[in-house]
């Protein structure tokens, strides 16, 4: 049978595929030893968090089994979760909403999909494109766009440590707003995660404002993607308030706070955007899974959420991140030109290796070979890789997961830091 242009354009292995495919080979029966991975999004099974949202979805089954998970409902969300959302965000950040602004869908992910094709594609004005504001970002987003070649990255600003500060193994991107608003002329849509996935990179007001202002004077929605922001699960150190605007939708998830099985994500923006992605759900899915929808409600009107956000969830993943920098340090070669890009938060280390030799998927195919998995860099930026700045950086990174136990990144680590002092040595 033959494919359709949009069937070959959604077949193709993409990077979340790729990522999708060594989780499964992860968890599999071993064959030559245990796996190490660093590769999932999978948030770490914290015990305090698995037995709070046990309990609130025994509650939910206990009450009102048939209701939630017996009968259809509706393709907004069931009314207890989103009056939830209207409720807890209200009080959160004094907004105002109504159900009218809320659609709970089958994860962030399925919800950015349905923003992105709400908006871009083929129009009576020509094709509209989706724009990712500052490349790397999360590589679920290059599987969003149906239309062929229909997402553009914009660069990066690259600001290198130079060793006045901390030890000159850092570095940071930041978002190039001119450069966007020229990226934007024929676009449809803007797209970004904050914290960044892969990098940990979290906006700052300056650019979340830049961006705001170039979404309303194109008159295209600015998606925002909070998967590990505000308001939960918090994984930031530097907390950047959403924004309520008619040309912003914000997408939040509970994977991230424990339940990524569940698909359990919602959208909050303008009312015309979300009645839009209403249609979606109901022609795609008619609606999400309505049984934890209930649990996720608990979660928010009884507080639990934020307790999970404050007291374990971030303390958690501050921990981990201050032990993979100290195991980074440890066990990376002195003599490989290796750099961190400087968190904000997140659940990920992002490793750039600047040497000509280095090459993220012989990196990532020789990690294969001892058990480790990792994520190739290139996965991240937006292809073909033909830039000058695309050709080079983006073929000489890697991301590394820190939601694995302290064994699995330790042991990790120090076969990545092997793997270099290997592949150095090869190309002297």
């Amino acid at each position: 049978m033959q494919l359709s242009t949009w069937g070959t354009s959604m077949s193709r292995l993409s990077g979340i595929r790729s990522i999708m495919d060594d989780i499964a080979a992860a968890v599999g029966e071993p064959s030559d030893g245990p796996w190490f991975n660093l590769s999932p999004g999978n948030p770490a099974m914290i015990p305090e968090v698995v037995d709070t949202w046990r309990r609130l979805a025994e509650e939910s089954v206990r009450d009102d089994f048939f209701g939630a998970g017996g009968q259809y409902g509706p393709s907004r969300g069931t009314n207890a979760l989103v009056g939830a959302i209207v409720r807890y965000f209200n009080a959160a950040y004094g907004w105002g909403i109504g159900p009218e602004n809320v659609l709970v869908g089958p994860g962030s992910q399925m919800l950015a999909f349905m923003a992105v094709n709400a908006y871009t594609g083929p129009t009576d004005r020509g094709e509209r494109k989706l724009v990712l504001p500052c490349v790397p970002d999360y590589t679920g987003y290059q599987g969003l766009s149906i239309a062929e070649r229909g997402i553009v990255g914009v660069e990066p600003v690259v600001t290198v440590e130079d060793g006045t500060v901390g030890d000159g193994r850092q570095f940071r991107y930041g978002v190039d707003l001119a450069a966007v608003r020229r990226a934007t002329a024929t676009g449809g849509a803007m797209l970004l995660s904050s914290p960044s996935n892969p990098t940990g990179r979290s906006l700052d007001a300056a650019e979340l404002d830049g961006l705001v202002a170039i979404a309303a004077e194109r008159d295209i929605p600015l998606i925002v993607d909070h998967a590990y922001g505000q308001p939960f699960p918090g994984v930031v150190d530097t907390p950047l308030t959403p924004v309520l605007h008619p040309n912003v939708v914000n997408c939040f998830t509970f994977s991230k706070a424990g339940m990524p099985g569940e698909r359990i994500g919602f959208a909050v923006g303008p009312a015309d955007a979300i009645d839009a992605m209403v249609s979606f759900t109901a022609n795609a899915a008619l609606h999400a899974p309505q049984l934890m929808q209930n649990a996720a409600a608990r979660a928010l009107d009884s507080g639990d959420i934020d307790v999970l956000t404050v007291k374990v969830i971030k303390p958690y993943y501050r921990a981990k991140r201050r032990l993979a920098e100290e195991l980074l340090r440890e066990h990376l070669p002195e003599s490989v030109d290796w750099r961190l890009h400087r968190s904000d938060g997140g659940m990920f280390c992002w490793l750039w290796i600047d040497h000509d030799w280095f090459d993220d998927l012989v990196a990532y195919r020789a990690l294969k070979s001892k058990n480790v998995f990792i994520v190739p860099g290139r996965h991240f930026f937006v292809g073909p890789l033909t830039t000058p700045f695309l050709a080079d950086h983006g073929t000489r990174c890697v991301r590394l997961s820190l939601s694995g136990p302290e064994d699995v990144i330790a042991t990790g680590v120090a076969r990545l830091g092997a793997t270099l002092t290997e592949q150095r040595r090869a190309a002297s």
